[in-house]
């Protein structure tokens, strides 16, 4: 890899990026607290020790330090879905990098363009939306603000081809492809669910035996967070059923909280 890959974040699309990334070289990983960097460590660890022998774990340095990210030359932030906190960290970021340093953010849902110009550097920004579990999933979606350079993009395509990814370039709109197709068909089964009383289970069958999909919806709501799924939701101006919003207010956000459509 060319890059020197830096990563905002300790949650699951920041330690899986880390996990694919660490085969090929230091990876320095910037989170908070002492605590999330423990959380990032063992995440890492976990997800090396499934990846394989080959990935090292050793090769992804967390630390609590931003300004240890000098020396990156590409910089991915993965923390929450909402466009205030990911602005904040962006130009932090912004401020600890060099000046020909890569920023990049893994937003599903929020504007590119608006992200862009909240990093200080619209002309070396790319959104890189990659999906979770990020080990698993070959996909990237490649969206880039005006401004992005045609270097910028050729090293974004670059970094996609070197964690072994496939890249597509989609529109800065809502959603981008997957999403804006995908969150009307959840919450559809969600709507479903309430107007016939069928079991999750139920629902999740018939789309995995007669449609042929992998995971059901319900379950894959649990897997992407009820809360995630809820902002995503808000952000591409979805509408969200009452039930998901019911949940997420009792705390059963899936299978990080241990509950959601499933118990876990």
């Amino acid at each position: 890899m060319d890059e020197k890959l830096g990563i905002a974040g300790a949650g699951a699309i920041a330690c899986g990026l880390a996990t694919v990334a660490a085969p090929l070289g230091e990876v320095v990983m910037w989170v908070r607290s002492e605590a999330s960097a423990d959380r990032a460590r063992r995440a890492v660890e976990h997800g090396c020790l499934k990846a394989g022998a080959d990935v090292d774990p050793a090769h992804v340095r967390v630390v609590t330090d931003r300004h240890a990210l000098a020396e990156a030359t590409f910089v991915v932030e993965a923390v929450v879905e909402n466009h205030e906190a990911k602005a904040g960290v962006l130009g932090e970021l912004d401020a600890a990098l060099g000046q020909d340093a890569v920023l990049a953010t893994t937003t599903s849902s929020l504007s590119i363009a608006r992200l862009a110009q909240a990093s200080g550097r619209p002309d070396r920004f790319v959104g890189l939306h990659v999906f979770n579990p990020v080990p698993r999933m070959d996909l990237v979606e490649l969206a880039f603000p005006p401004q992005a350079t045609g270097e910028v993009r050729a090293r974004a395509r670059a970094l996609c081809e070197a964690l072994g990814k496939t890249s597509v370039e989609v529109p800065d709109r809502a959603g981008f492809v997957v999403n804006r197709l995908l969150f009307p068909y959840l919450f559809g089964a969600v709507d479903l669910l309430e107007q016939t009383g069928l079991e999750p289970a139920a629902i999740d069958a018939c789309m995995t035996l007669g449609a042929g999909h992998p995971m059901g919806p319900l379950a894959l709501l649990d897997l992407v967070g009820l809360d995630v799924a809820e902002a995503i939701g808000d952000s591409m101006g979805v509408g969200v059923p009452e039930r998901v919003r019911a949940m997420v207010r009792a705390g059963e956000t899936g299978r990080k909280a241990g509950a959601g459509f499933y118990a876990y």
